[in-house]
């Protein structure tokens, strides 16, 4: 049963992800999307460590950056649920909250996230190849809304 859930939540989600994935917009596709694109660990610039807790907040709400830098983000659950870090627009972050929402026990994957059990430890590492906002969230049912979200300022070169 749980195979056979896990295969229909994947191929409905492919469904879904194929239109942004397609025309590169989507964090975890090929390409320079909107908010950068994976790094590679040889090319990490600095590190910064982001907790996050059952209050609904990262420790790190607001983050500043340079256009270019490759930033390894180390990850570490201190609550007693379920947390995830995951970059992407603010339309990204919320469309993926609605798929959430719908299916909560989903497992990502992707380059732009890493959910956490309680006392977890993880980390993205990512390029920022373009100026702007890049938002960041939980998008576990609930936490988005209660305020589990923050952004990264990169500043022009």
């Amino acid at each position: 049963m749980k195979t056979t859930h896990r295969l229909l939540i994947t191929t409905l989600l492919a469904g879904l992800m194929a239109p942004a994935m397609a025309a590169g917009s989507h964090a975890g596709g090929h390409g320079d999307s909107a908010i950068g694109q994976p790094g590679k660990a040889a090319n990490v610039t600095h590190t910064i460590q982001v907790d996050m807790s059952d209050n609904m907040r990262f420790s790190a709400p607001l983050i500043s950056v340079k256009q270019g830098e490759t930033i390894r983000f180390v990850v570490k659950n201190l609550g007693k649920v379920k947390h995830e870090f995951s970059l992407g627009t603010e339309q990204e972050l919320l469309e993926h909250y609605e798929v959430m929402k719908k299916f909560p026990d989903m497992e990502h994957d992707e380059p732009s996230k890493v959910s956490l059990a309680p006392g977890g430890k993880g980390e993205v590492i990512w390029h920022f190849s373009k100026a702007g906002t890049v938002n960041f969230a939980c998008l576990h049912p609930g936490h988005y809304d209660a305020g589990m979200k923050g952004q990264i300022k990169v500043a022009k070169k």
